[in-house]
């Protein structure tokens, strides 16, 4: 099975720490990262139960970017889309069952990442994300609690087959959109196009399962077309 962590950003009632532990025992996860937390005592360890022991071995850090770091694939959940085509940042978004679909084909490591109780994640945190996922809910209420959110998404996880194929590492997948980003530059791409079009480039790498031979030859024909600007 992949390694898959759950990372929680700034929650601010220790309780939900408590149950998501609870549920990533159930389902089978123990790797758990805190962002900024809140105190964490007696209604964490109540409501964690028998999974006390995720909350104690959770790593803790004060930053986002620190907590995604240690991670090839970071999919944030989200409760809020947009029907806009030209919204990148919350668009496309795979449901569970979608994301484990992508998932069970790749190799490394995945952070299924949740924000806050009351406004979730930023959107500079969900441009950070390869994958967006959202759980289908009634338009009635369609905020769910993040121990909910979890214990959806993680069930649909748990039932990962082997993986099939070696995918780009963390560092190759950063290296090949640093290459695009430098393309666009000497290609004289439009500057207020670039940081959208390599998110775009960010979620479509993601959700392909990106391997290490399709990097290596994506950066051969982006040096391939440098060569040629070169010569002129």
């Amino acid at each position: 099975m992949n390694r898959v962590g759950v990372v929680l950003v700034e929650p601010r009632n220790e309780g939900n720490i408590g149950s998501v532990a609870r549920v990533m025992k159930n389902f089978g996860f123990h790797e758990l990262t805190l962002v900024n937390p809140c105190r964490i005592g007696g209604s964490a360890r109540a409501l964690s139960v028998h999974a006390w022991d995720v909350v104690e071995g959770a790593r803790r850090v004060s930053t986002f970017e620190e907590a995604i770091s240690r991670y090839d694939l970071r999919v944030g959940s989200t409760g809020i889309t947009s029907t806009k085509g030209g919204e990148h940042v919350r668009t496309p978004a795979l449901t569970p069952r979608e994301l484990r679909d992508v998932l069970a084909a790749r190799r490394g490591s995945t952070a299924i990442v949740l924000g806050r109780e009351d406004r979730g994640l930023e959107k500079r945190e969900l441009a950070e994300c390869e994958i967006i996922t959202k759980i289908p809910t009634s338009s009635e209420y369609t905020s769910m609690n993040i121990s909910h959110a979890a214990a959806v998404i993680l069930y649909e996880l748990s039932d990962f087959q082997p993986p099939r194929i070696e995918t780009a590492s963390r560092f190759e997948f950063d290296l090949l959109i640093d290459h695009f980003g430098r393309m666009m530059e000497e290609s004289g791409y439009p500057p207020h196009k670039q940081d959208k079009t390599l998110l775009m480039l960010r979620r479509i790498f993601g959700r392909s399962n990106l391997t290490r031979r399709e990097a290596i030859t994506l950066h051969g024909i982006l040096r391939q077309a440098e060569w040629r600007f070169k010569k002129g």
